[in-house]
Order: C-alpha cells, then structure tokens, then sequence
C-alpha cells in the first residue's frame, strides 16, 4: 500500500506554511530545520547514528514495510517530521496521528544477541519512552552537528533553545517530558556517555544498511556529474560521524578523507555568509523545507525496483523468523 497520498497532503512544496504551527518562526527548530544543508543531511546521519541502537534498528526494521527501500522510508520520515517542524498544526496534527498509529503496531523483542546490553529476548516498543528518547536524541543531535558544520556553530543559548523545542517536538509525538533531561548539557552528557560506552552495537544488518546509507557501500554508479555530487554528500556524512561510529562500521578515515570533508563543507558554509545582494536566487535555495528532494532518491529507488534490482543489495526483505525458519 503506497503512502503517496497521506504524505503528499502532509506538507505542500511552499516555503513555509501561512497558518501558524507548534513552533514560532523565530524559534530555533525552525531556524535550523527551515535550512535545506541542515534538511538534506542530518535524516541520513541519524540513520547511520541510530543504527547503533539495537533496539531501535532491529523494532524499526522487523516492523516496517520498507525494510529494502530505506530511501522511500526516509522521503516518509522527512515529510512527516517536516510537517511537525514547518508546518501548520493541521499539517503536523495529520502527520502526529498518523505516526502514533503506526507506533502502536511496533512491539517485540530481540530475536538473537545485539551486544552485551541486548541479549536475545529484550523487549522494545515504539511507546517506550526511553526509546521515544532516543529517535529524538539521534534527530537532534544530527541537526545541530550540521548545523554546526555547514551554517554556523550555534551559540550556547541557540543549542539550548533547540534542544528545548526538540524536547516538545518529542512530546508532540508521545515522549514524555521526564525521558528528557531538562537541560542541553545534560543532554550532550547522556548522548556522548552513551556513544563512548560499550552499550552500542551494530546487527550485521544494521552495519549494511548503514554503509550503504553514509555512502561506504556503493551498489550502482551514477553518471559522472551526479557521482561527483553523491560523493561529496556521503563525505559530508561521513565526516560528520563521531569516531566510534566510523570506527564500528569500519569505515577507513585518513588526512586525505579530513580535507575532503572540510574542503567541501568550507563551501557550503561560504555560500550561506554570501552578500545576499549577490546571489539572491541562491540565498532562496538555501531555505526551505528539505522533504521534496528527498523523493529523487525515493523515485530512483523506485525505478530500481522496477528494473528488479535492490538499492542495497544483501539486505533480505524478510523478517528475521522467516530467514530463519527450517
């Protein structure tokens, strides 16, 4: 059953919604989510961070429809968390209760050993609120760090701000407000505590999916020009990541890899502190919501699809008791 249709009505292709929403113009998740280098970058790094977490990997891949079309799902996600964060409150009202349906359903357990801190049988739910803790952590965390690297690094009162209304954005989809601490660096303390333990663990399908996500892994080349383009996006990702999770996914990091990152995220910062006078019509591209130029990598996954080829190959579209079953 396709998903076209809700998600379209969702959120239309206008730059900001004329009705008033959950969040304020001027406040921070708007400021920082209505940037398009901010939109486009940090849904594929929560992915690739996120997949760290057992409990959230295997519930989100034993529990979706989109278990080998993960660009289609993200084209999704992006719409409906947009919707929350740009949109009007009727847009972000249709995406909330759709997404609290599809949460309901999302409930299970570990089916093998994810780490020492996820041994086979551990259960997980959508409604935890732990878990609701953390899908905002790892989108929150995404945002500000490409915020950071290509706008501007935030002030202390900014990154406050933005944790805070990331904290209501979590309620707004059911987290309850004490799964969160109730300050920015007593959440930076909780993240990064739990990305240098030994807590985190990436399945063997995890740490596929995820290097084909960053770019580590690459099934098809494009033509020449969008190869070159696709390659420094996967860089930026890359080079966004926390060393231990480049480490776990064994993605090899060098000077050479460093300068290409910083040499490209240079650029893209230059081009936001351009004279506005300048390149005007640039300066427009810049904003925005980010959802629409997701759907080409939605639609190229499509395309895939019907030439019978898989955007990642090796990744079985079966939940894990069908593989497994005598």
């Amino acid at each position: 059953m396709s998903n076209a249709p809700l998600t379209d009505r969702l959120w239309s292709d206008k730059p900001s919604s004329p009705e008033p929403g959950y969040f304020t113009d001027d406040s921070m998740i708007r400021r920082v989510m209505r940037k398009r280098a901010v939109g486009i970058t940090y849904g594929l790094r929560a992915l690739v961070v996120g997949a760290v977490h057992p409990l959230l990997y295997v519930g989100t891949a034993e529990n979706t429809h989109h278990r080998t079309t993960p660009y289609t799902r993200l084209a999704i996600t992006g719409r409906l968390f947009e919707a929350v964060f740009l949109g009007s409150k009727a847009e972000a009202d249709r995406a909330l209760a759709y997404t609290g349906k599809r949460h309901v359903e999302v409930k299970g357990q570990l089916p093998e050993d994810a780490g020492p801190a996820n041994p086979a049988g551990t259960h997980y739910s959508a409604l935890d609120p732990e878990l609701m803790f953390w899908t905002m952590a790892f989108t929150m965390d995404s945002a500000e760090v490409m915020h950071d690297i290509l706008v501007r690094e935030l002030t202390d009162g900014e990154r406050e701000g933005l944790y805070q209304d990331y904290v209501t954005w979590g309620e707004l989809f059911g987290m309850p407000r004490a799964a969160a601490p109730d300050s920015y660096a007593g959440f930076r303390k909780r993240f990064d505590d739990y990305i240098a333990s030994a807590e985190p663990h990436l399945t063997e399908e995890a740490e596929l999916v995820g290097s084909y996500l960053m770019g580590k892994r690459i099934p098809y080349p494009l033509p020449a020009p969008a190869q070159q383009v696709s390659i420094g996006y996967y860089r930026l990702v890359q080079g966004s990541l926390p060393p231990e999770i480049r480490a776990m996914y064994g993605l090899e990091w060098g000077q050479r890899e460093q300068r290409q990152f910083e040499l490209i995220a240079r650029g893209v910062r230059a081009a936001h502190r351009s004279p506005i006078p300048v390149v005007r019509p640039l300066k427009r591209a810049l904003r925005g919501p980010s959802a629409p130029l997701y759907q080409n990598a939605a639609r190229r996954e499509a395309g895939l699809q019907r030439k019978g080829q898989s955007s990642m190959p090796g990744v079985d579209p079966r939940r894990w008791a069908e593989r497994h079953s005598a």
